[in-house]
């Protein structure tokens, strides 16, 4: 029954939070939400909560209107209250008034989502007749489409030119995603005017997607004066206020200009608290001093190009990207992005990274795309070449420069021809369409973590949302909305393992963050925006660690904890510990030298805190009731993608060729490899064996693959036959089942689980029997095929 409930809640009287229904895999303490006031203030109490909350109508109104079905990822959405606030503001608006109106909700917090549910409710509207929704680059059209169709398959139409928009917006589509430069076109071309006339006084709302942008010319000018009917709302992260605004021909343009009144906000002091997004940790590295260039020196108020584009200070950044590029990105489970101040510039930083990796100092994943002409009027605007050019805006903070010259196409086209080579792809410059398709070709490897550095000038530091990505190396001027935009790209919420936006700068941009965070929130922000400098939370941890001591002095006490409530409280000190220590490993300067607790002393705590780990879990799967069933382990915070089977093999081939003496302090390290990392300790007794009884009957190391994989699959054989046979369960639907969990990763159904038993048991005892037999398809998953990937 529970499987057809759509919203949750769940309370202790004093902290009460709803969470939408989904499987099982996909649900996460993350996805639970306080609900709060209008002023984003938390409402906590249960009794408080049950009155605004479980309100009949409001309630209805949450589960028939603002519960979503993600058709790509199968999942039910629910939306937070900011979210909620800022749809019933505008769709309030549209009913009773014509005045238009902007959401200020900070980068990163779903504007997507609040703008589709925004849309899909006006469309729905009597008196609207269209509702389009407007970006500003072509990658961002696409991306809309695409995530629009995700929450709602087959709801909207891509506009792949100028004249689909018109056949669109003169047939019967309610909704539409299109660019801003294509609705120019749409309004100004005597060719299309014919079918636009007809919309000029029609009840026409435009939704503004990242409305600090493109809105502030001449265009907007000409959609507002077109269509005389029509209502724009724009959301934003950053709103332009007169001191972070450019100017043109129009003067100094805000976003309260524009768009008239501020109908919700939800700040990025709001979005930490929520932890909806991470907080900053922006380093400064300094990369010169006056008489010579050296590694270690402060950031200098210097902007001469001379100085900053000097080779020996880009080979210094580069050398330092190399050398602490995993420490930042956890060993490559996270990516980045390298943004420099110029074209030129980064054709001398994208040269000497790949120098450096023909040279073998780094084996780094690299790619890059720039504009290497002028931005000229795409007379169709077709829209293909994302257009970076955002420096009147504040974007950057220096001049933009104009890419037209010959060298620097032929220098993209050759980047290109490297990264076809990298990928196994065809791309290329001379095209507008390949280029185009170069560029979302990237994005999608970014976002699936095929690409380690990315270097840019101005792309992707606005617009582009990936949860993989970590760390931003700054070696440019940023300033106001376009610094904030640029940091965010790494702030987005994904696991443990995620604890902060990295930040490493190459330049004194420390007024510059200061003034940003100070205008999108407050004065006195910083410290909730940016997390506390090194020596804080070395102290941290060192005071967790005497909290840990006081629980288990040494490590082999864990094992004389009297009861599980003892356990508990060692668990709770230990997952603090391993938290502190995930952030403190992306500093720079990191050693544990600086810790009062040894490495050793930690991965041998380690150790223990997974043996509890593996108690609960069996606890769960033998129907004993426990207290640390229902902890949360973190595991993310431990398990390490480098270390897999294909690592450990390459391990086992060193023990071979190993000399005699060496053979048994190898394996023991192994041994402890595979005790201290999470996902294979499910695999340690079966490669113990492997190590023990066929290692030694192999005669060249080379064949240890090959002999390993014949091993494992007999015993992936056995198993399965061992747990069909205790269990009585069908062979063929087990095969089925297992089939079906590794497709959707989704935890078996109880029915699916019972329709396998050869004998069926009692039904008061058949939840517990199906509940054990689940258990035993996954860790049989989890022993016999996750992990197996190439090192």
């Amino acid at each position: 029954l529970f499987q057809f409930i759509q919203v949750f809640v769940i309370s202790n009287g004093v902290n009460t939070k709803y969470y939408a229904n989904s499987p099982l895999k996909a649900r996460s303490f993350k996805q639970t939400f306080y609900w709060t006031d209008v002023k984003n203030k938390l409402i906590t109490q249960l009794s408080q909560f049950a009155d605004i909350f479980l309100e009949p109508c409001h309630l209805s109104k949450m589960i028939t209107k603002y519960v979503v079905l993600n058709e790509s990822q199968k999942i039910l959405m629910v939306l937070r209250p900011y979210q909620y606030y800022a749809t019933e503001a505008i769709i309030e608006r549209v009913k009773n008034t014509t005045d238009f109106g902007y959401i200020w909700h900070t980068t990163g917090s779903g504007k997507t989502l609040t703008s589709f549910k925004t849309a899909q409710i006006l469309t729905n509207l009597p008196q609207v007749h269209k509702v389009v929704f407007v970006v500003d680059r072509k990658d961002l059209d696409y991306q809309t489409t695409k995530e629009f169709n995700a929450f709602s398959k087959g709801s909207i139409d891509g506009t792949n030119n100028t004249h689909t928009l018109v056949k669109q917006l003169a047939g019967s589509s309610k909704l539409i995603v299109t660019t801003i430069q294509k609705l120019n076109t749409a309004i100004s071309k005597k060719r299309y005017l014919s079918k636009m006339e007809s919309l000029q006084d029609k009840r026409v709302v435009f939704i503004f997607d990242e409305c600090h942008r493109s809105q502030f010319g001449k265009t907007h000018e000409d959609i507002r004066k077109f269509f005389h009917g029509s209502q724009m709302f724009g959301f934003t992260g950053t709103p332009i206020f007169e001191d972070n605004a450019g100017s043109n021909e129009y003067g100094k343009r805000t976003t309260k200009m524009l768009f008239d009144k501020c109908l919700h906000r939800y700040v990025i002091t709001d979005a930490i608290r929520d932890e909806n997004v991470l907080k900053f940790s922006v380093e400064y590295i300094r990369t010169f001093k006056r008489k010579d260039l050296i590694q270690d020196i402060e950031v200098e108020a210097i902007d001469k190009a001379e100085v900053m584009d000097d080779p020996r200070r880009l080979n210094l950044i580069t050398d330092y990207i190399i050398a602490n590029h995993n420490r930042k990105t956890h060993n490559r489970q996270f990516t980045s992005i390298l943004c420099v101040s110029g074209v030129p510039v980064l054709i001398d930083y994208y040269k000497m990274l790949l120098e450096k990796k023909q040279r073998g100092e780094h084996d780094l994943r690299l790619a890059t795309v720039f504009s290497y002409r002028a931005n000229e009027e795409d007379k169709e605007a077709q829209g293909y070449m994302p257009d970076d050019d955002f420096a009147e805006m504040g974007m950057a903070a220096e001049e933009q420069e104009r890419y037209s010259s010959l060298h620097s196409r032929d220098e993209l086209e050759n980047f290109i021809r490297e990264y076809n080579q990298e990928f196994g792809t065809n791309f290329t410059s001379k095209d507008s369409r390949s280029f185009y398709n170069y560029y979302n070709d990237i994005a999608r490897r970014v976002k699936h973590q095929q690409v380690d550095v990315l270097v840019v000038v101005n792309m992707f530091l606005t617009g582009f949302d990936s949860k993989h990505l970590n760390t931003l190396y700054v070696d440019k001027n940023l300033k106001h909305h376009g610094l904030i935009q640029a940091y965010s790209r790494t702030n987005r919420i994904l696991n443990e393992l995620k604890s902060q936006g990295n930040i490493v700068c190459f330049r004194n941009l420390k007024a510059a963050t200061d003034d940003a965070i100070a205008l999108f929130s407050n004065v006195n922000a910083k410290e909730e925006i940016i997390i506390a400098p090194y020596e804080e939370y070395v102290q941290k941890f060192n005071e967790a660690f005497i909290r840990l001591l006081q629980i288990a002095p040494t490590v082999n006490s864990v094992n004389d904890l009297p009861s599980e409530e003892e356990e508990l409280e060692f668990i709770r000190a230990f997952r603090e510990l391993m938290r502190l220590r995930n952030v403190l490993v992306t500093f720079t300067e990191f050693t544990h030298d600086d810790l009062s607790m040894s490495e050793q002393a930690f991965e041998d705590y380690k150790s223990k805190y997974l043996d509890l780990h593996d108690k609960a879990k069996n606890h769960n799967q033998s129907e004993k009731v426990s207290i640390l069933n229902d902890v949360d382990f973190e595991l993310e915070l431990i398990h390490r993608d480098e270390i897999n089977v294909a690592y450990i093999l390459r391990l086992l081939a060193k023990l071979k060729d190993a000399p005699e003496k060496d053979k048994a302090r190898q394996k023991r390290a192994i041994i402890d490899l595979m005790a201290g990392d999470a996902q294979l300790r499910s695999k340690r007794e079966l490669i113990e064996k492997f190590i023990q009884e066929n290692l030694p009957l192999i005669p060249d190391s080379e064949e240890i693959p090959e002999a390993f994989e014949s091993f494992w699959e007999v015993e992936r054989l056995k198993a399965f036959e061992d747990m069909s046979a205790q269990e009585k369960l069908d062979k063929s639907k087990l095969e089925q089942v297992i089939g079906d969990y590794l497709f959707t990763e989704k935890k078996p159904l109880r029915d699916d689980v019972v329709s396998m038993m050869r004998q069926r048991p009692a039904l008061k005892e058949r939840a517990t029997t199906a509940e054990r037999i689940t258990g035993k398809i996954m860790d049989y998953v989890e022993t016999f095929i996750s992990g197996f990937t190439a090192a």
